[in-house]
């Protein structure tokens, strides 16, 4: 089935073929000329929903001094040696 190029380039997809390759309104159309013809492939778009909650809360840190850092630092290294 043949579509008319618009004045501005535009053509417009058939609905079969959206709903067969799954294109959606914002997706990324990436185009590229293969030789004597024009491949158009569809990227989704980024997502705009928030990760928030998607990954475990993690344990609440207990604030340190510099000082324990230090012996921590100076252990390990000891236990090490």
């Amino acid at each position: 089935m043949g579509t008319l190029v618009s004045t501005r380039g535009q053509i417009t997809i058939d609905r079969e073929a959206r709903r067969a390759l799954s294109i959606e309104p914002g997706m990324v159309a990436v185009q590229v000329v293969a030789g004597d013809h024009l491949e158009v492939y569809f990227v989704p778009a980024r997502h705009r929903r928030s990760l928030f909650g998607s990954l475990p809360p993690r344990e609440p840190q207990v604030p340190v001094s510099w000082d324990e850092i230090e012996e921590r630092a100076a252990r390990s290294i000891a236990a090490e040696a």
